[in-house]
């Protein structure tokens, strides 16, 4: 069976994290593969914009079933990559969040702080979010629906 595929990038404030986490990604899920979009800490102009850019791109050409992007609050990559046609992405600092942002919306990207999750936590929120998957029953697929023809009207 062929591994699915993660997109990971962070911004200089969530690298630390994004280490760590691609370091133990088998272990939590050991279905998914990693892909490592950059962010290493070591140049301060690594963006929150451009981990999003990243990320959303290599989905959209799909190179990458879902996504995983890291700043320092989850706020600044949510905010960009939500910016993207068909990326849904969602801060979740908890599994529960984690696994209805899934099932219930199709959230297809993961939005973490890393300064206000520790790395234990964030490895619990990532096991969830890519052990969940969109329900299709009728209510959900009838929001999901219409957010997406709110995105084809805004062009």
């Amino acid at each position: 069976m062929s591994q699915r595929k993660l997109a990971i990038a962070a911004d200089h404030a969530g690298a630390a994290l994004k280490a760590v986490l691609l370091s133990e990604l088998q272990k939590i899920a050991p279905d998914w593969e990693g892909i490592d979009l950059g962010g290493d800490g070591s140049d301060l102009t690594d963006d929150y914009p451009d981990a999003s850019r990243a990320v959303a791109e290599l989905m959209q050409r799909g190179g990458a079933e879902r996504g995983l992007l890291i700043c320092g609050s989850g706020i600044g990559v949510t905010i960009a990559a939500n910016k993207f046609k068909g990326i849904r992405a969602s801060i979740a600092h908890d599994p529960a969040s984690a696994d209805q942002g899934v099932v219930h919306d199709a959230m297809n990207v993961l939005s973490l702080g890393a300064k206000v999750i520790d790395a234990a936590a964030a490895a619990t929120v990532l096991a969830a979010f890519l052990a969940a998957t969109p329900s299709d029953a009728e209510r959900y697929v009838r929001r999901t629906t219409k957010v997406q023809q709110i995105e084809e009207e805004q062009g």
